[in-house]
């Protein structure tokens, strides 16, 4: 009831007068991204870090389907060069959905993101491949002329090695993309007694979103992408099994990311 049963969506804006222009994954949360624009249409860009089903939210999000919307929809580059809206359209397209993406009103467009830096809706975002588990991933790194965030809500570093915790390796393109950041919303799906039975699921364990933080200098973490099954109280208490972990390092706030005013 608190902390909210949506799927990844999070909306940036660049300050607390201007609607979010960069929306990061169209999960559920999507839903209630809508509410930010009170009716009006969307005008700003999509970015997908993946494609497994809990990012299919594209055709709930009213304020985008509706005439006068204008959305860039930008999905990781496939190994295999297909088109973005021809890979979108495999989870949503009949006999899986009544429409495809080319029938969303307003104004949309779909293509493909190449690792590097681009600059969109006034943000500049750092793209580089994360590992995962089924099919390309990315994490971004977002800037503007205030803040740095960094997202990485679906990581699986065990697939790079064990690193010195056994939580996985503490690779360049995890430290280079949250370098100093002002916060590192990163996948905190397992604890660390769960890894043993979770292993294969392509995600990481709060313990190594938290050391990650440390060694990047962040400073705030959000852990993101709870366990299903997690209650409000459980989340209450994950940020708190760190608090005295500092290991004689400087840690940044850690907090449990939820869903606050819709989707933001």
């Amino acid at each position: 009831m608190r902390y909210g049963g949506y799927t990844s969506c999070v909306a940036l804006a660049h300050d607390d007068n201007a609607p979010p222009a960069l929306v990061l994954d169209s999960g559920t949360g999507i839903r209630r991204l809508s509410e930010l624009w009170a009716g009006a249409a969307f005008s700003g860009t999509i970015l997908l870090t993946h494609l497994h089903w809990d990012r299919h939210g594209l055709p709930f999000f009213a304020a985008g389907d509706r005439e006068g919307s204008r959305v860039s929809v930008l999905v990781p580059e496939q190994p295999a060069g297909a088109l973005a809206a021809d890979v979108l359209a495999r989870g949503m397209s009949p006999p899986h959905f009544p429409i495809g993406p080319g029938a969303l009103r307003g104004e949309w467009t779909f293509s493909s993101l190449s690792p590097g830096t681009s600059e969109m809706e006034g943000f500049t975002v750092e793209a580089v491949e994360i590992p995962h588990k089924g099919g390309r991933t990315y994490g971004y790194r977002v800037s503007d002329d205030h803040s740095v965030l960094t997202y990485m809500p679906d990581h699986c570093p065990t697939v790079v090695g064990t690193g010195p915790d056994g939580w996985g390796e503490y690779h360049t393109e995890a430290l280079v993309l949250a370098k100093d950041a002002d916060a590192l919303v990163h996948d905190a799906q397992m604890t660390s007694e769960e890894l043993a039975s979770a292993v294969g699921f392509g995600h990481a364990v709060a313990e190594y979103a938290v050391e990650l933080g440390g060694l990047a200098g962040a400073r705030r973490v959000v852990l993101f992408h709870h366990k299903p099954d997690r209650t409000d109280n459980d989340l209450d208490e994950l940020p708190e099994r760190f608090r005295f972990r500092t290991a004689g390092r400087r840690r940044g706030r850690i907090v449990g990311a939820r869903a606050v005013n819709g989707a933001r």
